[in-house]
């Protein structure tokens, strides 16, 4: 993706004021109001400037009834806040300043700012199911059942004892069973299933934060008709500290945080042409980025957890990673006749990297901030906190041939085979992650390497009304970087993988005001050998990859026709997903069902486009639709799961000057 900034105008002054109101279909009275403005022109001849501000404030619409359950113990003032909320503010500056016409600077600052509470996640309960010690799957837990864990030989496997994070408190520990039939460890059965109302106690009101700042140069420079140079450097300093309740749940257990403070550097210089049948470009990329985490799980205060070292605790990772990453590419077009052409690119990188991590148990001083103090000697055992360093430099490549066939104007079909390559890092997992995929070795993984052949067409049809686009593709992975969630944590693994795939879409306007476009995907993944844990005694298997659905369909039909004045435009919106899994293991409750998720939309605008008015409705049938999952089976008796937004309603009106 692309993403492309409106440049200031040196023609004329010109802008807009968008504003809108919504209100979300839930339990909590949830509005959104977003204000949008942006005003440019030129401040000389050679000068012009713009200025774009955008402010959101959401209020969340998960209902939170906390404290309405019988299993208390609140983590502190302010706990169970309704979540999903977000107040953002975000603004660019941009000059632009063209001496002459064959040279233009475009400078860019841009910063945003947004406060969020706890992570909107819900809770619903599983139970795995043991066979010789293994955990072997997930499923949702029926509702007479009050054992931690199905063992196949009959009883109860214990509810933490599997999965490396025994070492764990609070994972249901010394519980006789479920507290209530149906329920997860502690008795929590969420009220009305993925509806938006739950109860869970760590839940707190602008506990989260993320901001960006940053600045941007590009230089464009026609040194003459047919060379051109283009200079690009971009700095940005981002930082985050974001919570998520581990059990979404009243049970005061666990609260899982991620937190970064990372800046980034690159610049490019870039050379392109033309010289008879052939274009060109050819050019420098240099990346640095300097990234400091904190994540963790924090054991509140009156926490299950139990006592100190326990609680209230940190139980941290410290991280640092640089990178420098240089890299020379180039590619060429070159026209082997009026109607076949051959593109051929390649692109050297040099990579290096310096790690460093530190795992432990930290004090725990209150519900907003992590990892501060020094570490809790030995609290996990003798040798806790962990330490690992190192450095690697590598030298990658990347390659692209594709031949482009043009019989006339309105058809191209095409055929490449491209090589791809992802470098390889370091995990900075949570301890019982750390612990239970093997330690240090567990920390680096290799660089993935994909091949891929990929085929087809694009044609316009009908004097240009029609647009109609064909591709298949086979995508071969060697040291695919896979993520292998266990337990309460995760790592990047290393296994092969092999795709398949056929992407087709029209866009037409058969007659006047009438847009229509349709597209279907069909996507086969298979990641290769993956393991259920590390040092797991049952033979590897194929699995599907996370969050790769195999069927896609998108459709969309707008009408516009003179009204009012003006013109009115109806429009509506559907997209299909097949059902998929959020965890590598594919166990059978670690997946989101397929869904269907209609928007419809009517607006009117006036003859000149100096004024919309817009009223909408998204996820017109309160569709349920994952967004993110996690398997905490064997800590909770729950999983973990966040969907999207329920219906929205919402009035908009843009003035365009």
């Amino acid at each position: 993706m692309h993403y492309v900034s409106n440049k200031p105008s040196f023609d004329e002054v010109e802008g807009y004021v968008d504003v809108s109101f919504g209100r979300f279909d839930t339990d909590a009275d949830a509005n959104r109001s977003t204000v949008e403005f942006a005003v440019g022109g030129p401040l000389s001849d050679t000068l012009a400037a713009r200025l774009a501000l955008r402010y959101n404030k959401q209020d969340g619409y998960l209902k939170n009834l906390y404290p309405d359950s019988a299993f208390l113990g609140s983590p502190g003032a302010g706990a169970g806040a309704d979540l999903g909320d977000d107040d953002t503010l975000a603004g660019r500056l941009t000059f632009s300043f063209r001496p002459n016409d064959d040279l233009q600077f475009d400078l860019s600052i841009n910063t945003a700012s947004s406060d969020v509470a706890t992570g909107p996640y819900q809770s619903k309960s599983t139970i795995g199911v043991v066979e010789n010690g293994e955990l072997i799957n997930v499923i949702d837990t029926p509702p007479g059942e009050t054992r931690l864990t199905i063992d196949t030989a009959g009883g109860d496997a214990g509810g933490d004892a599997i999965d490396g994070d025994q070492l764990l408190p609070g994972g249901g520990i010394g519980l006789p069973g479920r507290l209530a039939p149906g329920g997860d460890f502690f008795g929590y059965l969420d009220p009305d299933g993925d509806d938006f109302t739950f109860s869970s106690d760590f839940a707190f009101e602008d506990q989260g934060s993320t901001e960006t700042d940053g600045i941007n140069l590009r230089v464009e420079w026609q040194l003459s008709d047919n060379l051109a140079f283009t200079s690009v450097t971009d700095f940005k300093d981002y930082e985050k500290l974001l919570f998520i309740d581990v059990d979404a749940a009243p049970a005061n257990q666990l609260a899982n945080y991620a937190g970064v403070d990372a800046t980034s550097f690159t610049q490019e210089f870039r050379f392109s042409g033309e010289s008879g049948r052939m274009n060109w470009v050819a050019g420098f990329f240099y990346l640095n980025i300097d990234n400091e985490s904190d994540n963790g799980l924090k054991a509140p205060a009156n926490s299950i957890a139990g006592s100190p070292p326990f609680a209230p605790v940190d139980i941290g990772v410290v991280s640092g990673l640089e990178t420098d990453s240089y890299s020379l590419f180039g590619q060429v077009d070159y026209e082997l006749s009026d109607t076949l052409s051959l593109t051929v690119g390649g692109r050297v990188i040099r990579e290096e990297k310096d790690f460093n991590t530190a795992i432990g148990v930290f004090p725990s001083f209150d519900n907003f901030s992590v990892n501060r103090g020094d570490f809790i000697p030995n609290a996990f055992g003798a040798g806790s906190p962990y330490f690992f360093a190192t450095d690697t430099s590598d030298t990658l490549w990347a390659g692209k041939i594709q031949l482009d066939y043009r019989p006339n104007d309105d058809w191209l079909w095409y055929i490449g085979l491209n090589r791809g390559v992802k470098a390889g890092s370091f995990n900075a997992p949570l301890l019982g992650a750390y612990l239970g995929a093997g330690g240090n070795s567990a920390l680096p993984y290799d660089e993935e390497i994909l091949h891929s052949l990929e085929g087809g067409f694009k044609a316009t049809l009908g004097d240009g009304r029609t647009r109609v686009n064909g591709s298949v593709f086979y995508y071969d992975y060697s040291d695919y970087q896979a993520f292998l969630f266990v337990g309460v944590g995760g790592v990047v693994i290393n296994a092969d993988a092999e795709n398949y795939g056929v992407e087709f879409d029209v866009q037409t306007s058969p007659m006047d005001g009438l847009d229509m476009l349709f597209s279907l995907s069909y996507f086969d993944a298979t990641v290769k050998d993956i393991l259920l844990r590390n040092g797991s005694p049952l033979p590897p298997r194929d699995v599907d990859p996370t969050y790769a659905p195999e069927f896609q369909a998108t459709g969309l039909v707008r009408y516009e026709w003179p009204a009012l004045g003006g013109y009115l435009a109806v429009q509506g919106d559907v997209s299909y997903s097949d059902e998929y899994s959020y965890n590598l293991r594919n166990f059978d409750a670690d997946k989101f069902d397929s869904y269907v998720m209609l928007n419809t939309q009517l607006s009117w605008r006036n003859e000149s486009d100096s004024l919309v008015a817009t009223l909408a409705i998204r996820n017109l049938t309160d569709e349920r639709a994952g967004i993110q999952g996690f398997d905490l089976a064997t800590l909770c008796g729950c999983n973990e799961v966040s969907y999207r937004a329920p219906r929205f309603y919402s009035v908009g009106l843009r003035y365009n000057f």
